[in-house]
């Protein structure tokens, strides 16, 4: 999210816009009676109170000093680091080793053929001013994980972004990928789906680069004057399939320890076929350039000084990959602090460890915040204080090729984590700018209570606050999404401050997706200008204290803004739930489902109609190639009727037990109805999973099979209706009805512990 703050905005404005005064609580927090509110302030004064910028910036010095990525000497001395540091801090820690398959290159090459021959080095030269992007030894060169080994010469195909939407075009215009290598741009959606989607197209091979346009000199100054990619600077980054599941390909499902089966490497679904580079924009524009065929769309063009050409025949490529398919170890530390009065019941707070190169932003700058959390609240603990509920504080490695630490972890320690873990608290990269975040729905009232009480350091307003007004900010935009209307309005009429759906893309995912853990996921991003380096070698300590966090004050907002979240969850006298805001997105995103069927018929009719009478013939230009889009099939009427049912119950059960709970937050109360409250995201998963990926068992949200990190709600129901596959829709519809009952009975048993 890149975001832009107009600095004429002093803190009393700020405050106004967001609908509200500067940091006014409620007389009780939630889960929380007026008593315990109190102690619990005064517990958070004191953990601010032991965070240091200093600490924060020289553990990053030291963190960031060498290539970090899986399999380095580096990535195991900083798991060593790590733990040697809880240990010093108080805590119960230990490195838990998983065996991973982690490909890594072993020869590869890329080429331009024809009259205008170039071979593309595939590496990053240092840049002048930083000292750590001369120091590469050791490290991976122009790279992606998990594509296919393939040796290959074929025509090259300029396919966009190499999403849906541009295989549709390049339909229309008489052109398709068989047989030939595509190179697609960076951005519009998930790295791994460019590939893939050509994969299923039937191109032999793709490369990937960056177009200055979306994160070059067309967005800024390159590195070194300016914050963003400079000509040599290219993404490195994985292909897995990860909407179809992430962790170990080998070990799907189950924990990569000693002694595991493993699955042959040619029966693993998530690994690609084809061969796959990334480039920088330097070593791509011989490529575009050598192009010929149509003019690309006026959507395609990038900021490169050349006409972009869609190719498709004559000039071709060469690319070569070729892996080392072995085995490497990961490294997650685990540091617990035993709770005092439930202690088993978990609170679980991760970021990665690991990196591509250096990995200063992404992600060592969360990395960084949760070790100063986790030395202040031993710090805490060295008074005699213990947290009520167990913390686990996890540094995960291995996330970047595919969430792998996390995904092993969980899954080696999935019936004790169902059994125990009352919430799971993430970051990854962070920097300088505005709060965002991805919630489950129950957690979205903690996270606005406890947001409301960082303050920002550029405005002097809550970082609640100023999210708030920037989201006002946002929908006033002439280009705002119709999402970002609606939470301009919500908070322009005092809401709770909206956040996202969880969907993947960080170490969140096999807590929530897989084993219906409540989950948050937040940072600070849109000022620190960190997006034009990442993935590459020189996401370096040096940039960053340039461009991304200038004296690592959003470093101490993000150990402030965790640490809150961490301490409330453990301490609350009951589990701080809210359930009110899960019924009202259900039921509004089961209204959304309605619509879409509705439109979608609409649209198949009248498609049909145009087809009908040649209008796609008749409208286009004759000078041009081009031929009409595919016949869609029309929509069934969809009983919806269960899911309409479920959703009503839903909406009365969440009100009691809300309304229950605000009443009773007491200990004794609320360690009865913990028991019940711990469990309740899980009532929410399907042990069949999601088609084709039974890994994914959340039915409310989930990473969408074509938009990788991003969010699908319902997403059973949702994904077969897009697709037209109207069995499978009425089919999800009851099994998504099913577990909203489930949520509802769970939760009428908890109001009856709270009101008896």
């Amino acid at each position: 999210m890149k975001t832009r703050f107009n600095r004429l905005f002093c803190s009393a404005a700020l405050a106004a816009l967001a609908g509200t005064a500067v940091a006014a609580e409620p007389k009780a927090m939630l889960g929380f009676s007026a008593t315990s509110t109190q102690v619990e302030r005064d517990l958070e004064g004191r953990f601010d109170a032991g965070l240091s910028a200093a600490a924060i910036r020289e553990r990053l010095r030291l963190m960031a000093a060498e290539p970090n990525q899986v399999g380095s000497p580096h990535d195991k001395a900083n798991a060593e680091f790590t733990l040697a540091q809880f240990r010093a801090w108080g805590w119960d820690a230990h490195i838990e080793v998983f065996n991973v398959l982690y490909p890594t290159p072993r020869a590869e090459g890329l080429e331009l053929l024809g009259p205008h021959p170039f071979k593309a080095t595939l590496t990053e030269p240092a840049i002048p001013g930083d000292d750590s992007s001369a120091h590469q030894s050791g490290g991976l060169p122009a790279y992606v994980a998990y594509g296919g080994d393939g040796d290959v010469t074929a025509p090259l195909i300029y396919v966009n972004y190499g999403m849906p939407a541009d295989y549709d075009a390049l339909q229309r215009l008489g052109l398709d990928v068989k047989g030939k290598i595509v190179i697609a741009r960076y951005g519009a959606g998930w790295r791994g789906l460019k590939p893939k989607l050509a994969q299923e197209h039937g191109a032999v091979g793709c490369i990937i680069y960056s177009d200055p346009a979306d994160d070059g000199y067309g967005a800024g100054d390159a590195y070194p004057a300016g914050a963003y990619r400079p000509e040599t600077g290219l993404q490195r980054g994985s292909v897995q399939d990860l909407p179809v599941e992430p962790g170990d390909p080998l070990t799907p499902g189950y924990g990569a320890v000693e002694g595991a089966p493993r699955i042959p490497l040619a029966e693993a679904k998530t690994i690609l076929k084809i061969p796959v580079l990334p480039v920088s924009w330097g070593e791509a524009r011989p490529f575009l350039a050598a192009l010929g065929g149509p003019v690309a769309p006026r959507g395609w063009r990038g900021a490169l000084p050349i006409t972009y050409h869609v190719g498709g025949s004559g000039v071709s490529a060469h690319m070569l990959v070729l892996s080392n398919w072995d085995q490497k170890p990961l490294y997650d530390v685990i540091a617990v602090m035993k709770g005092a009065r439930e202690p088993d019941k978990w609170v679980v707070r991760g970021n990665h460890r690991d990196g591509w190169v250096f990995g200063a932003e992404d992600p060592l700058s969360g990395q960084i915040a949760l070790m100063e959390e986790a030395r202040s609240i031993g710090a805490l603990a060295r008074t005699g204080w213990r947290p009520a509920r167990t913390l686990v504080y996890a540094s995960w490695d291995g996330e970047e090729p595919g969430l792998l630490g996390s995904t092993e972890w969980a899954e080696t320690h999935a019936r004790e984590l169902q059994n125990k873990a009352v919430v799971y608290i993430n970051t990854d990269g962070n920097n300088r700018g505005v709060l965002s975040a991805e919630t489950s729905y129950s957690l979205r009232r903690l996270f606005d209570e406890a947001t409301s009480t960082v303050t920002d350091p550029e405005t002097g307003v809550s970082v609640r606050d100023r999210a708030l007004a920037a989201m006002q900010v946002r929908g006033l935009a002439s280009d705002a999404t119709p999402e970002q209307k609606t939470w301009a309005k919500i908070a322009r009429d005092g809401g709770d401050l909206p956040v996202g759906d969880l969907g993947s893309g960080s170490d969140y995912t096999p807590f929530v997706q897989h084993l219906g853990i409540a989950s948050i996921n937040f940072g600070f991003a849109g000022e620190g200008q960190s997006g034009g380096v990442y993935h590459s070698a020189y996401d370096t300590f040096e940039h960053f204290e340039r461009f991304s966090d200038p004296g690592f004050a959003y470093s101490v907002v993000l150990a402030k803004t965790a640490g809150r979240l961490v301490l409330r969850a453990a301490n609350a006298d009951l589990a701080p739930f809210q359930f009110a805001d899960l019924a009202s997105s259900v039921a509004a995103q089961t209204e959304e489902l309605k619509k879409l069927v509705a439109t979608g018929r609409e649209h198949a009719v009248t498609q049909d109609r145009l087809l009908d009478q040649k209008a796609f013939a008749l409208a286009d230009d004759p000078t041009l190639s081009s031929g009409p889009p595919e016949r869609e099939s029309i929509a069934p009427t969809l009983d919806f009727a269960a899911l309409d049912g479920a959703v009503t119950r839903l909406t009365a059960s969440a009100h009691a037990y809300d309304q229950a709970a605000a009443t009773a937050p007491t200990a004794d109360r609320g360690a009865a109805a913990d028991a019940l409250l711990q469990g309740l995201e899980q009532t929410l998963t399907d042990p069949e999973g999601l088609p084709g990926r039974p890994w994914y068992r959340h039915l409310i949200y989930a990473p969408g099979l074509l938009t990788g990190y991003g969010a699908k709600t319902l997403p059973g129901v949702r994904e077969a209706i897009e697709g037209r596959r109207w069995s499978e829709a009425s089919a999800f519809i009851a099994r998504t009805a099913a577990v909203l009952e489930a949520a509802s009975a769970r939760l009428d048993q908890a109001t009856g512990v709270l009101t008896k």
